[in-house]
């Protein structure tokens, strides 16, 4: 079986993570055998694929969490205490999902736990970020910074996600149109023609002989083919809500061009941000690094920090450990570290590098955007092309003979 579990080392830093074991007290044994202090042991849950499902038309939208932060922030910024502030916001939350689990937050804290704990317990509703960025102010005791922090940048996040969509749903009604006209054409239409192109010894282009054969094809097992796509789609949905899949999404993110042009200032973005306010409130870099990988949302990312932290606390520079993962930093940000550990301003400079990648995120989403219509418009025309073609020349021969 599969726990998860929170623990503090001795130096006092927070561990959270995963161990397989046949039991509970199995899971305390090992743990203490590594000198860990256990704060809490719970059982990993199984989530199936109708589980997920539901979770998606129940899930709480991004402006949801953004309001519920900065009415979070605003009422712990006048001093209101906190779990008397959450039970004010459960009756200024109006989406069902963010209310319950409000809630149970509220809950939870008059029963004795901290805030980024009981926020884990509903991490379905907050993301990772959010969870691992609480801790950290727990423990540097800024949790009004964060909050209002946290509000910001779901704001900035929010609107990079609003362009992207903003500037799709019109290709998307295209693309779904044509391929609705495509799909009737080629399971109706194309049979019914290639009858009649054949009985007069019609020669067909191979791109239309291709598609008279996908016709047919459809004709005949369309019941196989809509079971089959809904299965398929079914244990995809399944996979990559694994920890295994979520791995190979993010590897993806970091190797693809496209991808990794949008997704790395992101990260970076997150990275300098967190970071800037970690060390702000006086959490050890080592530390601070080690949390980070919790925060950036990022697996692969979790385990370079990891090995960074340790790199750290062997003494190594943080600009030369870095160093180490080129595919996973820019070389500017190694440049930038390296004048923050000689002048003893780390904290600026990661808050400039937060800054700089964040004005890249802005600028490299809107190119993509504006790039995004004409290259789908483009496709779909050739597509369009394509499929008329199939059916015009045959039609245009057969005319000719006839004549």
């Amino acid at each position: 079986m599969k726990f998860k579990y929170q623990a503090k080392t001795k130096e006092g830093e927070m561990q959270v993570g995963f161990v397989d074991a046949a039991n509970r007290d199995a899971v305390g044994a090992i743990l203490a055998s590594h000198d860990l202090f256990i704060l809490s042991i719970e059982e990993a849950e199984t989530v199936r694929w109708y589980d997920r499902v539901g979770a998606f038309f129940n899930r709480v939208r991004r402006k949801d969490i953004i309001v519920f932060m900065r009415q979070f922030s605003t009422l712990l910024e006048v001093q209101i205490p906190l779990n008397q502030a959450l039970k004010i916001l459960v009756e200024q939350t109006t989406n069902v999902t963010l209310k319950e689990a409000v809630l149970e937050m509220a809950e939870d804290i008059d029963s004795g736990l901290s805030l980024s704990q009981a926020m884990e317990r509903q991490s379905s509703s907050f993301p990772e970020f959010f969870i691992e960025m609480t801790r950290a102010a727990e423990v540097t005791g800024n949790l009004n910074q964060v909050t209002s922090f946290l509000a910001d940048y779901a704001e900035k996040e929010g609107e990079l996600s609003s362009k992207a969509s903003s500037a799709l749903i019109y290709p998307a009604i295209v693309l779904g149109l044509f391929a609705v006209v495509a799909i009737i054409m080629i399971a109706f239409v194309f049979p019914q023609l290639g009858a009649v192109f054949a009985q007069n010894g019609v020669a067909l282009p191979w791109y239309t002989q291709i598609l008279l054969n996908t016709g047919n094809f459809v004709q005949r097992w369309w019941p196989a083919i809509v079971i089959a796509v809904i299965m398929l789609g079914l244990v995809t949905i399944d996979y990559f809500g694994t920890d295994e899949g979520k791995a190979i999404i993010d590897d993806a993110k970091l190797r693809l061009p496209v991808m990794r042009n949008v997704y790395l200032p992101v990260i970076m973005a997150r990275f300098g941000d967190a970071a800037a306010l970690l060390l702000h409130g006086g959490i050890p870099i080592a530390q601070a690094i080690e949390i980070m990988g919790h925060m950036v949302g990022n697996i692969s990312y979790r385990e370079v920090f990891h090995d960074i932290a340790e790199d750290v606390r062997q003494g190594e520079l943080f600009s030369a450990s870095i160093a180490k993962y080129p595919g996973y930093f820019p070389q500017l940000v190694g440049q930038m570290s390296a004048v923050g550990e000689s002048t003893g301003k780390m904290e600026e400079m990661f808050a400039r590098i937060g800054s700089i990648y964040t004005r890249e995120a802005d600028t490299v989403t809107n190119n993509l955007v504006e790039l995004i219509q004409p290259i789908l418009m483009i496709g779909m025309g050739a597509l369009v092309g394509l499929l008329f073609a199939s059916i015009l020349i045959p039609i245009y021969r057969l005319t000719a003979s006839i004549q």
